[in-house]
């Protein structure tokens, strides 16, 4: 019932409460209706500031003036209805109004001016300086495009007045103004107090954050943008009072080239669609929108579903075309109204961006639509050293040249082949194209194409397909008179069927097969186990007997011999070592399927084969195959543990590789002599090795060496060299490799190490967005219950540090559920979880749940103890009791430190990380502030001491907190007893007392206090 001015009063409170929305907006409008009645205006008064402020920050300008003309009538009528802080609204709010109506394009501008024209005819009068009327004019100026240069002029060098923007607010304007003058790096630098947090208000950071995006891309600033992009859309997103910035958000998505982010906010944000209460504002939402639109259509997306105005369904260039109708209208609108271009030439410049960057910017986020045709594929941008010569090659138009140029790198193992085997098949697959007899015989091509095409099948699996393709090649090399060839076939068939699990290559260690990593089931038409051996064995002896028909040597050529001659040599010495690297490849498999105790006779098999390699390598001059054999030798070395003998075995593997001219086989070994050095604390040459191996593998066209583990490896690297920068930037983009591969397990991983990283380095607000990302995704549910349990234990602390109390609080119950049925060695957990539940949802006021919560946390603490936390929670409870209620709270905050004192008493002693005088004078501390708020000072001065003597028995390690005690009890002796001289004597002493345990920070907090009363 709103039949009094009492009753409405309280409501406007409550609503005041309220997060501005829908709800506070309409509950505003209907108070408003229940205030006029009153005989006496203070009430409306106070209901029509209420609703002005609901417009203006739901973005509802259209209606905003009115209400303030309402407002404005009652100040000239009946100024006594105003309180202090409601007549300061008056002239603070002129402000609003000339803001909502250049929101407006059905408004003149002379009707702008005019309300221009009153506040400074107003402000002269109440005589308020003319600083914020400067701003007006400037405002007006900047958005017509007309006088804008002599307007800022005459508002930046007025001094500020008490009625001027917030600094940060009237810093976010000079920011802008310099960036639409061209001038980034002096707004970037305008907007640092802003951007670093040392300034800010309701509207700031987020607004600056939106802003600022785009100048730190182009300043090459790129985790900055980053940053500010996952912190600042968390404060934006459904926000109707902040379209223009989510219509940035959407612009900085399509420009750093992550669509598929944009089209996520699109979804969040469709409600804005339907938000027209600020024309202007929608006019920059629906440009961000078109912007990111304009990147899918011309990327070839037209087609793709998208989230528009609700009632039904999008495709990108459905709604492309909607949105730019209306935001045409919208910007042909304003500048009918200016009598400038302004505003349509802003958004013309806006849309004529092209992208920043030459590759997606990795944020770090799991978004719904990565899998999506949107999410293009992506490639390393690595720089190249000065002169370094082009490594790819080009692909020749002539196909006589393309073949030849295929066969001249496959023999030299050159990655770049693949893409030119690719072509040649899809010119062969042209009817247009025939066999060239310079080519050869016609066999010989399709062999080589089988064995590509075993290649590709083998990427995603050593399936039954690509064995048919290398037996297809094998009968075809048989069929040709080429004996090596062939066996080097029919021996990868027995190497691929081993399975390989984690390889270090899987084939000939000439680039014609993967670097796999999954073993595979067991499939049809696959010989067993024992054929296998068998295989192998035979392979072996049809080796020794080739060697007898031709032996194999390393020397160069004979003088005279033809060079078709010699090329045959080298090919047959490479097939041959081939052969032998697939026999050591399948008894390295079978070693690792019998870790972490293999047979003996395992063991040996796998040296032997190892050796053989390498002393054959060696004795043919084949040293990148000398590589391989230390290869496989060091990556088992390093399984079974001996690291020395790994990290040997690389470095000389890759003084092997510097021999062969063959340096794009130095990727693999590289990247595994990181992961040893990072097993022996020695990331900065990990760092080295791992960036060397991302940029080769990205010069010599690489595409198998793995990147998204390789960028994994780089940013734990990274961080732990405690370039924290460096680990954000590599653990995103190995998250992005991994959901482009679809391993969404391991990208979450990613993301999980991401967050912990932000985490530490203080970036909350980004690990949360991060974990939101995770936690929201479908894979999360496939993930090991304990690591997602980790996950939203971090996300719950991070959104508690942000100050969201009931969105932690809802983490940490969902938390509690998930892990309630854990078995009883993990109850501790649940204990942990329910106290840190109960103290969110304490700081979110919603105490009814808290006291459920704080209940299930006492009762989980007795069948699985954790005492320090139980009585940090039972103090917190205290606190914040007497925060909500006041002196009224006391009886209850008492009670929540009487039972903690009961939970210490009981501990037994000697209990794990559980320290009695810390406990002790924590529970002093809180009931001397909780007494000293309730003004029973003398009862507080004896906590506080009591505080102060438990915290002497922790030695040094009690000096922080007994200073802290000694601070509380000069206060209550001082402000509370006003015994001064006692103060300072106590203050001087313990200030002294911190210089000498070198506790500075401390000694200046005592020392403040004690000048302060000194003075008095």
């Amino acid at each position: 019932m709103l039949d009094t001015p009492e009753a409405v009063v309280e409501a406007l409170r409550e609503n005041n409460d309220r997060p501005h929305g829908l709800q506070r907006t309409i509950t505003a409008e209907q108070l408003v209706e229940a205030a006029e009645p009153f005989d006496k205006p203070d009430v409306l008064v106070t209901a029509l500031l209420e609703l002005m402020s609901a417009y203006e920050f739901t973005g509802e300008h259209r209606k905003s003036p009115v209400t303030f003309a309402r407002l404005l009538k009652l100040w000239d009528t009946a100024p006594e209805s105003f309180s202090q802080w409601e007549a300061h609204q008056i002239f603070w709010r002129f402000k609003w109004v000339t803001t909502s109506l250049l929101q407006v394009p059905e408004v003149p501008l002379a009707t702008v001016q005019g309300w221009i024209d009153q506040m400074r005819t107003r402000y002269e009068k109440a005589d308020h300086g003319m600083q914020p009327v400067a701003a007006m004019r400037y405002h007006v100026a900047s958005h017509t495009g007309d006088g804008v240069a002599d307007a800022y002029d005459l508002w930046a060098t007025r001094p500020r007045t008490e009625l001027s923007d917030c600094e940060a607010c009237e810093t976010r304007h000079f920011a802008w103004h310099q960036v639409t003058s061209g001038d980034d790096a002096a707004a970037l630098e305008s907007w640092r107090p802003v951007l670093d947090g040392t300034i800010g208000c309701s509207e700031e950071p987020q607004m600056s954050q939106a802003r600022a995006l785009l100048p730190l891309l182009r300043a090459g600033r790129a985790d900055e943008a980053r940053s500010h992009h996952l912190t600042g859309y968390r404060r934006v997103r459904g926000n109707t009072g902040m379209q223009d910035e989510v219509g940035l958000h959407l612009e900085f998505c399509a420009l750093s080239r992550n669509e598929g982010r944009g089209l996520e906010i699109l979804a969040e944000n469709r409600p804005l669609f339907e938000a027209t209460g600020a024309p202007l504002a929608r006019l920059g939402f629906l440009t961000g929108a078109e912007v990111l639109l304009h990147r899918l259509v011309d990327d070839g997306h037209a087609d793709t579903a998208v989230a528009g105005p609700p009632g039904r369904n999008w495709t990108a260039t459905e709604l492309l075309g909607h949105v730019r109708s209306e935001a045409d209208r919208l910007a042909t609108a304003f500048d009918a109204r200016n009598g400038t271009p302004a505003v349509g030439d802003r958004r013309r410049l806006r849309l004529a961006q092209p992208p920043l960057l030459d590759e997606p910017l990795p944020l770090g986020l799991r978004t719904s639509v990565t899998r999506s045709s949107v999410a293009g594929r992506r490639t390393a941008v690595v720089p190249t050293a000065a002169g370094a010569a082009a490594a790819v090659p080009d692909v020749p138009e002539d196909f006589v040249s393309l073949v030849r140029e295929a066969r001249r790198l496959a023999a030299q193992g050159h990655p770049g082949s693949n893409r030119l085997w690719a072509r040649v098949a899809e010119r062969l697959a042209d009817a247009n194209t025939t066999h060239d007899p310079r080519l050869g015989p016609e066999d010989l091509l399709h062999a080589e194409l089988a064995e590509h095409r075993a290649y590709l099948l083998s990427q995603e699996d050593f399936s039954a397909e690509s064995i048919t393709e290398l037996r297809r090649a094998e009968v075809l090399f048989e069929r040709l008179g080429m004996p090596w060839h062939a066996l080097s076939a029919r021996t990868r068939v027995f190497a691929w069927t081993t399975a390989p699990d984690e390889s270090t290559d899987g084939g000939t260690g000439d680039g014609r097969s993967p670097q796999a990593d999954e073993a595979p089931d067991s499939r049809s038409g696959r010989p067993d186990a024992q054929a296998v051996q068998a295989g192998l064995d035979e392979a072996r002896r049809e080796v020794e007997r080739l060697k007898t028909e031709a032996p194999l040597t390393g020397e160069a050529p004979g003088e005279g011999e033809p060079e078709s001659e010699a090329e045959r040599k080298a090919e047959r010495v490479l097939e041959y070592l081939g052969v032998l690297y697939s026999c050591t490849f399948a008894a390295y498999q079978e070693v690792l399927r019998q870790l972490p105790e293999p047979t003996a006779p395992a063991v040996e098999r796998f040296e032997e084969h190892a050796r053989t390699l390498h002393v054959e390598a060696e004795r043919l001059a084949v040293p990148h195959q000398v590589a391989s054999a230390r290869q496989f030798v060091a990556d088992m070395a390093g399984r079974r543990g001996d690291i020395v003998r790994a990290e040997a075995e690389l470095r000389a593997a890759l003084k092997n590789v510097e021999d062969s001219g063959r340096p794009w086989r130095g990727s693999r070994p590289r990247a595994l002599l990181a992961q040893i050095l990072l097993a022996k604390e020695e990331p900065a040459e990990a760092v080295e090795l791992l960036h060397q191996a991302i940029a080769d593998a990205v010069r010599y066209d690489d595409t198998d060496f793995q990147l998204a583990p390789t960028y994994g490896l780089l940013g734990h690297a990274a961080s732990h060299l405690g370039d924290h920068g460096g680990a954000v930037r590599h653990l995103s983009e190995a998250a992005a490799r991994f959901d482009q591969d679809g391993a969404h397990n391991e990208a979450t991983d990613m993301r999980l190490q991401l967050a912990d990283v932000l985490a530490r380095t203080g970036q909350r607000a980004d690990a949360v967005a991060v974990l939101e990302s995770v936690l929201s995704d479908e894979a999360a549910s496939a993930l090991d219950e304990r690591l997602l349990a980790q996950a939203r234990l971090t996300l719950a602390r991070g959104l508690r540090e942000l100050e969201e109390y009931l969105p932690a609080a809802e983490e940490f119950l969902r938390l509690a559920d998930a892990v309630a049925g854990w078995e009883e060695d993990d109850r501790a957990v649940h204990t942990l979880v329910a106290a840190e539940a109960a103290t969110a949802l304490a700081m979110a006021d919603r105490w009814d749940a808290a006291g459920t919560a704080y209940a299930r946390a006492v009762a989980s603490h007795a069948e699985a103890p954790n005492p320090s936390l139980i009585i940090n929670m039972m103090c917190e409870f205290a606190r914040l009791t007497m925060l909500s209620q006041g002196s009224e709270g006391l009886d209850t905050a008492l009670g929540h430190l009487a039972q903690a004192d009961e939970v210490r008493a009981v501990v037994p002693e000697g209990t794990e990380n559980f320290v009695p005088w810390y406990e002790s004078g924590t529970v002093h501390y809180r009931r001397a502030r909780v007494l000293a708020e309730a003004e029973r000072f003398p009862e507080a001065l004896r906590e506080a001491e009591a505080a102060i003597a438990a915290h002497e028995q922790g030695g040094e390690h009690g000096e922080v907190p007994r200073a802290e005690a000694v601070r509380i009890a000069a206060l209550i002796e001082g402000n509370g007893l006003g015994l001064f001289k006692e103060a300072v004597v106590r203050l001087t002493a313990a200030a002294a007392r911190c210089r000498k345990a070198e506790l500075p920070e401390a000694a200046e907090i005592l020392n403040a206090l004690r000048q302060d009363y000194l003075a008095r």
